[in-house]
Formats: C-alpha cells, structure tokens, sequence
C-alpha cells in the first residue's frame, strides 16, 4: 500500500499492518488518514508527519494562518474536499499559492489547484485536527458534504471534473461528519433541534453545550438528516408522532463509539438526541476519576468487603455511573462472581455479567434483582435504586452476604440515609447494611497546554476561602492556583475534560447510632464533617491547589450548591 509516492518509511510501517488495518488505513478520508495510520501503526501523529516532511521534502507548521479570503481564492469544495487551506506564504514562498494540508498532495490534486488557483502551489503539512478546526469554525460541521448550488455553479464554470454526488450519499457523509466531529471533540452528546426556519446542531462538551456552525442550507435537508439517524439507529422512520430510542455502533476512525440514540416530535419536526459512549474516554483506575489518595484508600477497603451496600449519589449527569463503572472494572476478577442490573447497559466491562432491565416485559429492577440473587453473585450492581421495593431487596441482599453498589438521587451523602428511611426502610437495616455514602458532581478540568498562573490579589484568594469554608491556612498553597488560557487543544475553551469532586460518608458507630433514632440529614453531615468527612468544596479545593481545574470552577459550583439549597428549603 502506497498514498505518497515511493517514500520508503511510509511503506515499511504500511507493509507490517494487518489487512484489516490495512483497509480502515485505506479508505480513510484525507481528513482522516494521519489518525488512521497513527491509530493503525502506534505512532503519533507528530511523529508521523516528521517522517513525512523528512522524506517528502514539505515543512511542517504547527499553526496556521489562514486567508480572510480563501475562499475567493479557491472553491469551497476544493478546500473542503482536499482539506487544504490557502495560507499566508511564509519567507522565501512570495508569489505562490501557500497551503496547510495534513496529507501530502497527490498528482491529480496538484493539478486541479494549480488549475482552479493559477499560481504554483506550494504545501505545508500541518496537524489534522488544526485543519479540521479551522474549516469547521469557519464553514460548518459537515460543509462539503452537502451541495451547494452557488458553489456548484462555481466549480461547473471552472470545470471541476468531479461528478455531482447524489442526495442519499451527501446525507451519510454529513451524519458520519457530525458524529466524528463530535467525537474529536470530546463531545458526550449531539442534539439535532428543530427550528422554524432552521435546524441547529449542539454539542454537549464538558458539560456545556455548545453551538456548532453549520451550512446555511442546511435546513433543506432536514427531514432526509433525521431520516438518515432512524435508519442508522433502526428506528421506524414512519413514525414521527411517537418518541423513539435506538443504538448506532459507530467506527468512526479512532475508535469505536456506542451511540443511544432518542427522538422527540417537536413544533417543528422531530429532536434527536444522540449519547455518545466510548470504552476509550472511560477511566482506567478509580484515581484517574479525581478521588484524593486517603479516599481512595477509603473505597479500596469497602470494595474488599464480602457484604454491605456502597451508593453514590448525585444528580443527573454528575458522573455516577462512570464511577460504578470504575468500581465495577476494579473487583470484576476472576475470583469473584459479578452481575448488574442496568437501564440501559451504558458500557460493556470484562469479567462482568451484565442485565438490562425491561419494562415492557416486566422486567424491573426489583424484578431483575429477585432473579440475580438466584445466581449465585458475590457483588451486584443496581443501576439505580428507584422505589421502596429495589431498596428493600437491594439491603436484605446485602445482609446475607452480597456485596451491592447503587446510586440514588440526592444532593449530598447524608441526604442519601434521610432518602431510604423516607422509603420506608427501617432504620435499623439501613445501620446494618449501608458502609459508604459517596456524593459527587463534576467540575471542568484545566487545559494542561494553556494553563496559566493565577496572579490575583491574595485577598481575593482569602474571600474565596472564605466562601467555601476553607481554613485560612491553606492561603500558603495559593502560588498552585492556575487560571485557564484557551489554546487550539481546548478549541478556545481553557478547559478539557472534567474531574470529579466527592464528599465521603463512611458509616461507622458513630453514624449508625443518628441512623437508629431516624436523624436528620444535617444531624448526619455534621457529625460525619467532624469526623474528618471533606466537603464536595473541599475537594475542589484540592483540585484547584495542585493545578487540576481553576478557583473560578470550585465557586462555580459553589454557587450552584448554594441555589440548590435556597431551591429545596
């Protein structure tokens, strides 16, 4: 296999490929191939392009500046199709067509720019995603997937010898892009929203949502786009009057991406949401989720236990089932029999035996834990205790020597005590059976790239502490604090990728004496606080002094808990 002429090194990492990575290599897409080729032979894609450069005479340039009028020099298709964008010529290249690619030129390609341009190209090999980032923020996820009529008749006066793909094609390249682009991103969820006159595409990045740009034409397919996602997700395209849920397993290039799929009728047409799960974002060890050394210590030994209950609570979309996940993957041996109930299954771990609840058949979670405990398990996961039924079953299994982890919906860790005896659970069993509480949420972590010194007044620090209800001692540690920049790795955002913050409640003698005499969550928190339980504040204040995320995402949090409270008084 050969895509840039007689380049001996390329050819010798391309010969010890297998032929399936042979052919994901093969029909990448220009956008795609360096990932491709890096993915398929371990080689980074830095790398890669050194090597490149080295043998194929191009320079390679980590940034690019590109022309406010590039696209006046070259049709939008070729930029998009070739992923080449027209450049500022750098020293000693005055007069000819400068270009970043993050592919060498084939013939033909330096043909038709040389053709369409009218001037010597001259190119410059740059990383992919600089490109990708560029032609996306400029012309919009997926731009040259679908036509264009302006730049068609462009390209039809220039004579551009491609041929015109149909409407079915141009549809799946788009969704494809979209997914990819999202995946890039490090997105965890696509919705597809249905406006008036338009059809606007979010991404949710570390917990926002943010824009995407998309081609001003773009509402003229809609119907085809949504039909498109029905088709991939087999859903009932016919159906647009009833919501609907599917699963897409998408390869889309670095790795495999689970995607859930969700359609809602709307004013306008049919909302589709699209959750993206990827075994490759999943963390690897119970550290790497942000748990501090001495809690980590802390859940190792529960873990151990032969029997009692573990829950993490939080609320929706603070990362409770990433950690039962983690768990999960940390006492899945051999040794020890496992089995979950789950609605849906989000990620498939080894050693695990996994069950996915059904209503439609009656399979609750009750239901599905009744017949678990038939099946020998030394360690259950419920994916959610919901009723009083699951909580009931879920407490007497830990008592006859089940090891069981679940999650409940509330605010803090004493809240989640207060929440079973409100389900009518005695509290003597909740005593006996409950040996960890951990509360969580999730807060935005640092760019590691961009991260700059956080050179505030000192007193702005101690007010800080204040409001957090930090000891004023730890003001020594303030020369750690960062503050986010934004560079092309975050796309401008300062941050990447999120870390969790926990509170602890180790349910000791202490606590089960407030538990017996049904204590209130208050009564619980403050004791377990004096106890050496730390705050979720706390830990982001941990986080914030060694550099991880910034004193302004702690506040953030801060606030948002403080709203919370006002909200449930």
């Amino acid at each position: 296999m050969n895509f840039i002429g007689k380049i001996p090194a390329i050819d010798r990492l391309t010969s010890e490929l297998s032929p399936e990575q042979e052919a994901a290599v093969s029909s990448a897409s220009r956008a795609t191939r360096l990932a491709a080729l890096s993915d398929a032979s371990g080689i980074t894609e830095r790398e890669l392009l050194t090597i490149i450069s080295g043998a194929g005479g191009y320079e390679v340039i980590d940034r690019i500046e590109p022309l406010d009028n590039a696209a006046d020099i070259l049709p939008l298709r070729i930029i998009l199709n070739y992923q080449a964008v027209p450049i500022e010529a750098p020293a000693g290249y005055e007069g000819q067509l400068c270009l970043a690619v993050s592919w060498p030129p084939d013939e033909q390609m330096k043909r038709w720019i040389y053709a369409v341009g009218r001037r010597e190209p001259a190119f410059f090999l740059t990383p992919a995603d600089r490109i990708n980032g560029y032609l996306t923020e400029t012309y919009g996820v997926g731009s040259g997937s679908l036509d264009d009529p302006e730049v068609e008749a462009m390209l039809d006066r220039q004579e551009q010898p491609e041929e015109e793909e149909d409407e079915n094609a141009a549809i799946i390249r788009f969704v494809n892009e979209v997914i990819a682009q999202a995946m890039r991103d490090r997105a965890t969820d696509i919705h597809f929203e249905p406006r008036k006159d338009s059809l606007k595409i979010r991404y949710r990045i570390d917990g926002r949502l943010v824009p995407v740009s998309v081609p001003n034409n773009l509402v003229a397919f809609q119907s085809a786009i949504i039909s498109r996602i029905k088709i991939m997700s087999r859903l009932n395209i016919s159906e647009r009057r009833r919501p609907q849920d599917g699963r897409i397993t998408y390869g889309g290039g670095r790795d495999e991406v689970d995607v859930r799929v969700s359609t809602l009728p709307t004013m306008y047409g049919e909302s589709v949401s699209m959750r993206l799960l990827s075994d490759q974002s999943q963390p690897t060890s119970i550290r790497d989720l942000g748990f501090l050394a001495d809690d980590e210590e802390t859940i190792n030994r529960v873990l151990e236990l032969p029997h009692g209950i573990a829950l993490i609570t939080g609320p929706t979309g603070s990362g409770k089932s990433t950690t039962l996940s983690a768990f999960m993957r940390r006492i899945g041996t051999p040794d020890r029999r496992v089995i979950t109930v789950e609605d849906p299954i989000e990620y498939e771990i080894p050693e695990i035996n996994q069950t996915q609840v059904n209503s439609e058949i009656g399979l609750s979670f009750a239901n599905a834990l009744r017949s678990v405990l038939r099946q020998d398990p030394d360690v259950i996961m419920v994916g959610e205790i919901r009723d009083r039924e699951t909580a009931d079953i879920a407490i007497r299994a830990s008592l006859t020597g089940h090891l069981v982890l679940s999650t409940l919906h509330t605010n803090d860790a004493a809240g989640a005590i207060t929440r079973l005896i409100d389900m009518e659970i005695e509290p003597f069993l909740i005593s006996s059976s409950v040996e960890l509480v951990i509360a969580q949420r999730l807060i935005r972590r640092l760019c590691h790239s961009c991260a700059t010194r956080d050179d505030r007044d000192i007193t702005q620090v101690t007010s800080c502490l204040v409001a957090l209800d930090i000891p004023a001692s730890e003001i020594k540690y303030a020369h750690g604090l960062k503050i986010p920049s934004g560079c092309e790795d975050c796309r401008g955002l300062g941050f990447r990728g999120r870390i969790g913050i926990y509170e602890i409640l180790r349910v000791d003698e202490s606590i089960h004496e407030l538990i017996n005499r049904s204590a209130s969550a208050r009564e619980i928190r403050e004791r377990a606080m004096s106890r050496g339980m730390r705050s979720l504040q706390a830990t982001g204040w941990e986080h914030a002094k060694h550099g991880l995320t910034a004193l302004a995402e702690v506040m953030r949090y801060a606030d948002m808990a403080r709203d919370e409270a006002e909200t449930t008084k």
